[in-house]
């Protein structure tokens, strides 16, 4: 095959990106369910594999564990709720704390600016959380993301965004007295979560 055919075979199969606009529109028209288990990032519809019985636990003990921390004037407390992280991904973080707002974001989803703290909780998807959705929330300035490995028991703090990733980064050495960068008074104790 010759150089330009090559070119044109690429030509012919290129991809083409989704919106966030695109997207919630395929939602509108039916095409994509309320629980289809997909999320747009980086202009693709990632399907995201179904929640296995420890994951649900971890999600569920996390949220429950932060509720009691703090009121609602503090932080709001999404679970498992979509954020437009940028024009072209809508991620579906496991546990998101939100700067408060009177309509509990019911005109519009949250917004980088809006988001306190992201918590995502890896059962099998280790690598993609990590390696993929976690640049991107650095990229976007989320100022915080706890990452909770639950096959290799650890949790993961990632702090201070840049555009290459999370300059600080460190493994919670005691998760009986964890204090998120955004409500600093608050002590989150995560004992049992392993």
């Amino acid at each position: 095959m010759t150089m330009s055919a090559t070119a044109t075979a690429e030509t012919l199969y290129q991809r083409h990106r989704l919106s966030v606009d695109d997207y919630e529109r395929m939602g509108q028209a039916d095409i994509l369910g309320e629980d289809d288990r997909v999320e747009l990032i980086d202009g693709e519809i990632i399907d995201m594999p179904p929640i296995g019985s420890p994951h649900g636990g971890a999600v569920k003990r996390i949220a429950n564990r932060l509720a009691r921390a703090f009121s609602e004037t503090d932080a709001i407390l999404a679970v498992q709720d979509p954020f437009r992280l940028s024009d072209f991904s809508e991620p579906e973080p496991d546990i998101a704390l939100l700067r408060p707002r009177d309509d509990f974001y019911a005109k519009s989803h949250p917004r980088p600016a809006d988001v306190l703290l992201l918590i995502e909780v890896a059962e099998t998807s280790l690598r993609y959380d990590r390696d993929k959705k976690l640049p991107l929330y650095a990229r976007a300035s989320i100022p915080e993301c706890w990452l909770v490995d639950l096959a290799g028991q650890a949790l993961w703090i990632y702090r201070d965004p840049r555009s290459q990733g999370y300059a600080q980064v460190s493994q919670a050495a005691d998760l009986s007295a964890l204090r998120p960068l955004c409500l600093p008074q608050a002590v989150i104790d995560l004992t049992g979560l392993f």
